[in-house]
C-alpha cells in the first residue's frame, strides 16, 4: 500500500487493522454457526485456543452448549485461529455424515430387516395358483392324449423350495481440507441393496408301483358313499365312479366301444339323490375282529316324508334289497347277496380319464387322417348325459377355465360352462383322493431367508 502524508498513511493502517479484526470475528462467528451438534456431543467440552490480532486474552468455547459464542474474544496469530476453526469444522462435518449414514442405515435396515413374514401370504397364494393351474392342466392334456392313443404322463410336484437372500451394504466418505485460500469439505454417502430369489423345484413322475395304485387300482366302494354323503351330488358322483351297483350298468366307453347305460341304473341315481336331499340315508363303518373295516349304507325312513318313505321302497326293489332291513352291507364287486348287500363296482382313476376322453371335441380333420376315432354313434348316451365338454380351436381362446395346446390346436374347457368345471373339478379331487394316506406326499413349501 503506498501513503501520502505520513498522518494520512498512519489512519489508512489503523482502518485496515480494524476492518481485518472485525472480518476475523465475523469469520469466527459464522463458522461456529455453520458447526452442526451431532447427537450425544451435547454438553461435551472443547477447549480451543482463539488467537486474534489486538488481544491477549484466551478464551474457551463449548462447542456442545456453544454458551460462550458471543464472548469470544482472542489475541495472537490469525492464521492459527483459522486453522484450529477450519480443523474443528471440517471434525464436526464429518462426525455429523457419519451419524447421518448410521441413521439412513438404521431406517434402511429397520424396514429391510426381515421379509419372511411379509412373503408367506404372497408365496402362498402365488404358490397354490400355480400349482393348482399346472396340475389342472397337466390332467386335461393327459384326457386329450389318451383320445389321440398317446402315452399319458403324471408328473408330480414333490418340493418347492424358495430361498430368499438379501444382501445390504453402506459405503462412507468423507474428508476436510484447509489452504490458504480456505477450507475444502466434502463427503459422500453410498449404499446397495439386492434380493435374490431363487425357488428350486423338485418334479417326480408318477410311474410303476405308485402309478398302479393311484391309477389303475378302482376307488373303494365307501369312498364313493362318503363323497355323496358329503354333500356332492349323486348325479355327479356315480356316472363318474361307478361303473354298476347290484349289477345296473352305467354308460361306459372303452377302446373304440361306446355301452349306454342301463334302464334302471340312472333311476337308483335320482332316488338316491332324493333320499339323500331329504337327509334320510347316512354311512357307518363297523371293523370285525380281525380288524378289517367294512361300510354299511343306513337309512331312516322315519325322518322322510311319503315321497322319501316311497323313494326308499322303490330303491329297495331296484337294487333287490329287503326294505325291512334298513341297513345294508357296502362292498367291492358286481354279483350281491339279495336282500341285504349294496354291490358297487367302481373304476380306477385311468377309467375315468379313458370315458372323459371319449367326450373330447376332435376336429374333423385328425378324424379323416386317422389320427383319432370318432367317438359319436347314434343315440349316444340314451340317457342323453354328457358329462363334460372339451372344445378345440386352433386359436388360444379367451375364456377358458383351462386351456392346453396339443398336436396344433387349444383344448379347453370353457369358464361359462358349470356343468364341465364341475366335473373337472370333482376329477382333480378324485385324484388327490387316489392317493393312499401312507405314500402320498403332500408339495412341501420351504421358505427359508435372511
Amino acid at each position: 500500500m503506498t501513503c501520502g502524508p505520513e498522518q494520512e498513511c498512519s489512519d489508512r493502517k489503523s482502518a485496515d487493522a480494524r476492518y481485518n479484526k472485525e472480518r476475523q470475528e465475523q469469520l469466527l462467528a459464522s463458522y461456529l454457526a455453520a458447526i452442526p451438534v451431532p447427537a450425544g456431543f451435547a454438553g461435551k467440552r472443547l477447549n480451543l485456543i482463539m488467537l486474534m490480532p489486538a488481544a491477549d486474552v484466551h478464551k474457551e468455547c463449548q462447542l456442545g452448549t456453544f454458551a460462550n459464542r458471543d464472548t469470544i474474544s482472542s489475541a495472537g496469530n490469525p492464521s492459527v485461529a483459522r486453522q484450529a476453526i477450519t480443523d474443528t469444522f471440517a471434525s464436526a462435518l464429518r462426525l455429523t455424515l457419519l451419524l447421518t449414514v448410521v441413521l439412513l442405515c438404521t431406517a434402511l435396515l429397520s424396514a429391510c430387516g426381515t421379509i419372511g413374514p411379509g412373503s408367506i401370504p404372497r408365496d402362498r397364494i402365488d404358490y397354490n395358483q400355480a400349482i393348482s393351474d399346472s396340475w389342472q392342466e397337466q390332467t386335461l392334456l393327459n384326457i386329450v392324449k389318451l383320445r389321440y392313443a398317446d402315452m399319458p404322463l403324471f408328473v408330480e410336484v414333490a418340493s418347492v423350495i424358495s430361498g430368499y437372500n438379501l444382501e445390504r451394504s453402506v459405503n462412507l466418505a468423507a474428508s476436510g481440507a484447509s489452504t490458504d485460500a480456505g477450507s475444502v469439505n466434502s463427503g459422500a454417502i453410498g449404499g446397495e441393496a439386492r434380493l435374490t430369489d431363487r425357488p428350486t423345484i423338485t418334479y417326480s413322475p408318477i410311474t410303476g408301483r405308485k402309478f398302479n395304485r393311484s391309477f389303475m387300482v378302482p376307488i373303494p366302494p365307501h369312498i364313493v358313499m362318503f363323497l355323496a354323503q358329503s354333500g356332492w351330488p349323486v348325479d355327479l358322483v356315480f356316472p363318474l365312479t361307478v361303473e354298476s351297483i347290484n349289477g345296473l350298468r352305467s354308460e361306459s366307453a372303452a377302446a373304440d366301444e361306446l355301452r349306454a347305460a342301463d334302464a334302471g341304473y340312472y333311476r337308483v341315481m335320482e332316488l338316491f339323490d332324493q333320499i339323500q336331499s331329504a337327509g334320510g340315508s347316512g354311512m357307518q363303518i363297523v371293523r370285525d375282529d380281525e380288524g378289517a373295516n367294512s361300510s354299511s349304507i343306513i337309512f331312516h325312513p322315519d325322518v322322510l316324508p311319503d315321497n322319501g318313505k316311497a323313494a326308499v321302497v322303490e330303491l329297495a326293489r331296484e337294487l333287490e334289497l329287503d326294505p325291512g332291513l334298513g341297513s345294508y352291507l357296502v362292498k367291492y364287486g358286481f354279483a350281491h347277496e339279495e336282500g341285504a348287500e349294496i354291490a358297487v363296482l367302481t373304476r380306477s382313476m385311468l377309467q375315468i380319464i379313458i370315458m372323459l376322453s371319449y367326450q373330447v371335441d376332435i376336429p374333423d380333420e385328425h378324424i379323416s387322417s386317422g389320427q383319432a376315432i370318432s367317438s359319436t354313434y347314434e343315440g349316444y348316451g340314451d340317457s342323453g348325459r354328457r358329462l363334460i365338454d372339451i372344445r378345440s380351436t386352433i386359436e388360444k381362446p379367451e375364456d377358458a377355465f383351462v386351456a392346453v395346446p396339443y398336436n396344433g390346436y387349444w383344448f379347453w374347457v370353457s369358464k361359462s360352462d358349470y356343468a364341465s368345471k364341475r366335473v373337472f373339478s370333482f376329477v382333480m379331487i378324485l385324484l388327490s383322493l387316489a392317493e393312499d394316506g401312507e405314500s402320498a406326499r403332500l408339495p412341501l413349501i420351504t421358505v427359508p431367508t435372511n
